[in-house]
């Protein structure tokens, strides 16, 4: 019998139904279209496109223009690709233009459906990003894709790591980019350290497409993106307390597997100290508990979870001598990637590797706040309708489920559940074996590739030819996915999310072609494309025979998505297929999620060696688990994100600071608002408000004024004028630092103090941005503390972070009056003594290029300098001096770079020598 819900469902339809539904008049308006656009040359196709474009120049609304935009390129797909667009595909490209995820099973061609939106929105000549979450991807989808959008006449860009600046202008600069979530954030953090328009790459965020967007916006949100520069070594220190983790015993801390955390007890304490002290690293006489034993605590509690937290082919792999982390949700390596607070530096001390100094933050920004940054914003994956809540709290996107073209075939199994884990491997091989027989294809899911390592010599001994794809086996990644569904294939795959390679049954086609072409390259393509597809069809109708791809999983994972992902990968476009999961009550998610009261009720059921219970409560009693773990996994991000938010609220408005400032020909005017400022506030801290002359120290005033204004003013006998107050002295004081400035600039030229000006002002926000960063890092470590004295931590941060953005502006107005006061023109003294140094250096240089042919590159100084060395961007190429070198013609010196040595021979760089501003 129905319950009411089910009954008003069926009667009504559900949320999502009504959805879809009313998407069909728009689909039937398109399918309308087709004949009159099919009779369009090529060249009309891309007159459409113009025709599109004034259109919305007068005013007309996109959502008018959607029927005609996306028939003219579903016709231009079909032209370019040879793929005609599913109904369903424009349904699902109709949602995401509305800023909506959708929800598209794989199989149902994802990559195309993005092309519709993408053309639409580009119309406004505003530039759409299509994120992927990897480079291949990225390229893959790019090059594939660019012959649809040139045949409708717009540009496509791509967008990679370690791209040349020009080239990634380029790309961003096209109608539409392709590029990685990680590039995308980085690039934005990269302009905001910028200090000219033109060296910026990103025009703006308008709107971005987001592909996989569960994994880019759920499971990597709590991820920050990090610029950062190396600071103190403590290399020593890491190894030296990494010795002493192996000697504490259990009971010397307590291990939250649940909370995924670590601490020392009371008695782990006592005994950590006296390990500490017999190793020298605690001085005799100095507790855990002292001040100055902050540092050797924080770097034995990272040790501590380096050890207890952080299993090696679990977490990271060791590769060429270094940690790489592995993402728990994709399997894949996270190159470049490293963990902070020195949580890799006890890694890597850990595994005996080379430790890399601990780096200091320059800029960071997180995904949720980047991606909220766009006009519109929509995404499209497999698996989001368990996530529909956090994606509407946090991103304001609807999740809508669109139909499949055709129904799915495959048959889901209930869940078997074994007591041991060896009972439950031996019966996976056992089902696998039986698969292979009849040639059915199986893609076997693994949690980690310690397990799929383990699994792979269990098949071995079985004599079963087998594939595994984790992150060891990277490169080869495509290719195996793309062998996944021939005849008796079976494959071994870590987290199956986004791999972006399709599972055909009897295997790629494409990529067979590919293959073939590559290896007889003299051989006709077509007749090579025709007998391989004759081969295909045999080897793709032998496979349904068999059953399809079977999907063996030999573990639930914390989030239902990723067991939806692994499930999803059988049974595309309406194929047959199976899906089963095998647990044990050793695996992780039955272990620390109340496995003892089922092991005590199998154990009285009397259960048999080998035996499996098979029950759909028992899938409905998982379910319920993983749904508390997802709960309270979005309850810590979207705590994280309240704290993001203060941060992401005073990054916005330096970012716009800066930006406001570059765009400027002209900042003098904020440079003199700032300046008076300073003199508002030093007459206020002197010459208080109400006093009387005899209170004033006039004395201390004229001293501060030299500091900070570098002006000499008779301040002290102002102050014992009659009928002088503060007001008169502060108008004095604007006009003759005012006066000093104009001819300041009348002795640099204009142009010259305007760029003096901007380039002080941009310099020092990035300066005082960096120190407020630290400080709020520092802040937010120690403020959960608040919690004890029944004060709210989030609340406590909100406030001192503000007391602290407004300390770190007024600090910022003083050192940027403070910095221009002080700049001077060079005195013809020091331009001689320039010219002196300058044939030294120079004779110097000359004999350094007879020594050695190649210099090594200056070592990095400045913070831009140490950010560049730390992405590993290569520095740029230093001007050579001019031929015909002539110490007492400065025209003939060349351009040096800020960073060379000085030609003058102080030995010094150039732009702390004869360079300099000052």
């Amino acid at each position: 019998m129905l319950g009411i819900g089910s009954l008003a469902k069926k009667v009504f339809g559900t949320p999502n139904d009504r959805k879809v539904k009313a998407t069909r008049t728009i689909v039937e308006k398109i399918n309308a279209l087709e004949p009159e656009f099919e009779k369009l040359d090529d060249a009309g196709l891309i007159a459409k496109t113009e025709e599109f474009k004034k259109r919305i120049e007068g005013g007309e609304h996109l959502d008018n223009l959607l029927p005609e935009a996306f028939a003219n390129c579903r016709e231009g797909a079909r032209r370019a690709i040879g793929l005609r667009a599913f109904d369903v595909q424009l349904m699902g490209g109709i949602f995401l233009h509305q800023g909506n995820i959708s929800e598209m099973k794989t199989g149902e061609g994802k990559t195309l459906v993005a092309t519709f939106p993408a053309y639409l929105n580009a119309l406004t000549g505003k530039g759409v990003h299509v994120v992927t979450v990897n480079d291949y991807l990225a390229r893959r989808d790019a090059e594939w894709m660019a012959n649809v959008f040139a045949a409708l006449g717009l540009t496509t860009g791509v967008v990679y790591p370690n791209q040349a600046e020009d080239e990634k202008r380029e790309a961003y600069a096209c109608d539409i980019t392709y590029a990685t979530n990680n590039e995308l954030g980085f690039d934005y953090l990269r302009d905001n350290m910028k200090s000219d328009l033109g060296q910026m790459m990103q025009r703006g965020h308008y709107f971005a497409i987001v592909d996989e967007v569960d994994s880019i916006l759920v499971d990597e949100a709590r991820t920050p993106l990090i610029i950062s520069g190396p600071s103190q070594d403590r290399s020593d220190l890491y190894v030296a307390i990494d010795k002493l983790m192996p000697q504490l015993p259990e009971e010397a801390y307590t291990l939250d597997e649940k909370a995924r955390s670590v601490t020392f007890t009371e008695e782990g304490n006592e005994a950590l100290e006296e390990v500490l002290h017999s190793a020298g690293v605690l001085e005799e006489g100095q507790s855990l508990y002292d001040p100055e034993s902050t540092t050797v605590v924080h770097h034995v509690n990272q040790a501590l979870r380096a050890h207890k937290l952080y299993t090696r082919d679990k977490d990271y792999i060791v590769r060429d001598g270094q940690v790489v982390l592995i993402d728990e949700f994709t399997g894949r390596m996270m190159a470049g990637r490293r963990l902070s607070d020195g949580l890799h530096q006890a890694i890597e001390a850990k595994e005996g590797c080379q430790i890399q100094p601990e780096n200091v933050t320059l800029a960071q920004v997180t995904f949720q706040n980047y991606f909220r940054l766009y006009d519109k914003l929509s995404g499209m994956t497999g698996t989001a309708a368990t996530e529909a809540e956090e994606f509407m709290e946090i991103y304001g996107l609807g999740v809508v489920e669109v139909p499949t073209n055709r129904p799915i075939a495959r048959v889901d199994d209930d869940d078997k559940v074994f007591r041991t884990a060896r009972e439950k491997y031996e019966a996976i091989a056992e089902e696998i074996k039986v698969a292979h027989e009849k040639g059915q294809p199986v893609l076997v899911g693994t949690t980690s590739i310690e397990k799929s390592e383990m699994l792979s010599q269990l098949l071995a001994r079985e004599n079963l030819p087998h594939n595994v794809l984790n992150a060891r086996q990277h490169e080869q990644e495509a290719q195996i996915v793309a062998d996944a569904g021939k005849l008796g294939a079976i494959t071994i795959a870590t987290n199956m999310a986004g791999r972006g390679t399709d599972i055909k049954l009897g295997g790629n086609f494409e990529f067979q072609v590919m293959s073939a072409i590559a290896e007889a390259p003299d051989a006709d393509p077509a007749e090579i494309r025709a007998r391989i597809e004759a081969d295909h069809d045999k080897a793709e109708a032998a496979v349904k025979e068999a059953g399809g791809l079977f999907v063996l999983a030999t573990e639930r994972h914390e989030s239902r998505r990723i067991d939806n992902q692994l499930r999803g990968r059988s049974g595309r476009q309406g194929d047959p297929g199976r899906s089963s999961f095998y647990l044990s009550l050793d695996d992780d998610l039955m272990r620390i999620f109340g496995s003892e009261r089922l092991d005590k009720m199998l154990s009285r059921l009397g259960m048999k060696e080998g035996e499996a219970i098979v029950h759909p409560w028992v899938n409905k009693s998982l379910e319920r688990a993983q749904a508390k773990v997802e709960g309270r996994n979005f309850d810590i991000r979207k705590q994280l994100l309240k704290f993001d938010d203060v941060m992401n609220d005073q990054r916005k408005v330096i970012f716009a600071q800066r930006l406001e400032i570059m765009e400027a020909e002209d900042v003098s005017e904020i440079t003199e608002d700032m300046r008076h400022d300073v003199i508002d506030e030093l007459v206020d801290a002197y010459i208080p408000p109400k006093t009387y002359a005899d209170q004033w120290d006039t004395k201390g005033l004229y001293a501060a004024l030299l500091q900070k204004l570098s002006i000499d003013v008779p301040v002290i006998k102002w102050g014992e004028e009659e009928g002088t107050d503060a007001e008169i002295i502060r108008e004095r004081l604007e006009e003759t630092s005012d006066r000093m400035m104009t001819e300041k600039a009348e002795a640099f030229g204009a142009d010259t103090m305007r760029q003096i000006e901007k380039q002080i002002l941009l310099q020092t926000i990035d300066q005082k941005w960096r120190e407020h960063l630290l400080t709020l890092e520092h802040l937010r470590s120690v403020v959960g503390f608040r919690g004890y004295a029944q004060r709210d931590p989030l609340n406590e941060y909100k406030t001192e972070a503000f007391q602290l953005f407004e300390t770190m502006l007024e600090s910022l107005r003083e050192t940027v009056t403070e910095q221009l006061s002080r700049i001077r023109p060079m005195t013809d003294e020091e331009q001689q003594a320039m010219m002196q140094k300058l044939s030294q250096q120079q004779q110097a240089l000359r004999d350094q290029a007879e020594g050695a042919r190649a210099a090594q590159p200056p070592a990095p100084e400045t913070e831009a300098e140490v950010q560049e060395a730390a992405e590993g961007i290569p520095p740029e190429p230093t001007t050579p001096l001019v031929d015909g070198f002539d110490e007492s013609d400065p025209a003939t010196w060349g351009n040096p770079s800020r960073n060379d040595p000085c030609p003058c021979g102080s030995g010094r760089k150039f732009k702390h020598c004869h360079g300099r501003l000052a």
